[in-house]
């Protein structure tokens, strides 16, 4: 059973790495920082940013912390106010591999633990990462109302004052999952790691469906296959002609055009292809 979740994502701070860039709208493949950090928690019930309102790729609440500026312990504090769920996805707005995989993962520990009030990604050098991380919303408010008590604020306060009373159970992260971009070095290597062979295409996929609002799961081998026996069978420019053939077919199949629709059109298309290449073969 999936645990239900709200997430609470912070966006604020100076970036004074960065020169002061607003950070979350650093772009990484087309998609800011942003807008990745949201594609790997579409299963939130509710999803409070905290941060200035901008421009998201779906739906989400907005507020501050009081006055802004004041650090992730306050921030944290402003974004979990506006949550209704009994767990909590925190997440910061610079993860830019972060994706839906890790999400389940934390929340499958949480669950899977027993007296646990906290699940935290741990990065590849054995550091706790707070803000990767699902809390019980109970224990959070407590940790956080007896950090503002110690101290008389939030404000600037370090984000171990939470961690330190809670009980945690801990998931190791994969290779790139607590990769942030604190610089712009770490901007030029994200943006340098989408490029690379074995991910090029399942990012540019990803960010296609972002930016035209659509959420399917294809067969991507089953796509290319038939480009492949389009371009050899008949023409290289009927490639890319049959392949936005097949969406449109599977579009107008029913059932919302889904990956089954989707694949059997695609079936039919590469039959075509290869009837057309056994009678070049023929009349060779």
């Amino acid at each position: 059973m999936t645990t239900a979740y709200d997430a609470v994502v912070l966006a604020g701070g100076a970036a004074r790495r960065l020169g002061g860039f607003d950070k979350p709208a650093v772009r990484i493949g087309g998609r800011t920082l942003l807008d990745r950090v949201l594609s790997a928690c579409p299963g939130a019930g509710r999803t409070v940013v905290v941060g200035a309102p901008r421009p998201t790729v779906r739906p989400v609440r907005w507020t501050r912390e009081n006055p802004p500026g004041g650090g992730p312990l306050a921030a944290l504090d402003a974004g979990v106010r506006e949550t209704g769920a009994g767990v909590l996805l925190v997440l910061s707005a610079d993860l830019p591999f972060l994706d839906g995989t890790t999400v389940h993962q934390l929340l499958d520990a949480l669950a899977g633990t027993s007296g646990a009030e906290a699940a935290l990604l741990v990065d590849a050098d054995g550091r706790d990462q707070p803000l990767v991380g699902v809390y019980r919303r109970s224990p959070l408010l407590r940790e956080l109302a007896a950090a503002a008590e110690r101290r008389g604020t939030l404000d600037g306060g370090p984000l171990r004052l939470l961690t330190e009373g809670l009980r945690l159970t801990r998931v190791a992260a994969g290779p790139l999952a607590s990769f942030d971009c604190d610089t712009w070095g770490d901007v030029a290597t994200a943006r340098t790691r989408i490029r690379e062979h074995g991910t090029v295409l399942d990012e540019w996929i990803t960010a296609v469906k972002d930016e035209l609002g659509i959420e399917l799961d294809v067969d991507t081998d089953v796509l290319l296959d038939l480009a492949r026996d389009a371009a050899h069978g008949v023409a290289r420019p009927a490639a890319p002609l049959t392949t936005f053939l097949v969406g449109y077919a599977a579009a107008r199949a029913g059932a919302g055009g889904g990956p089954e629709a989707v694949a059997e059109a695609a079936r039919k298309a590469a039959a075509l292809a290869q009837r057309w290449a056994a009678e070049q073969d023929e009349a060779g």
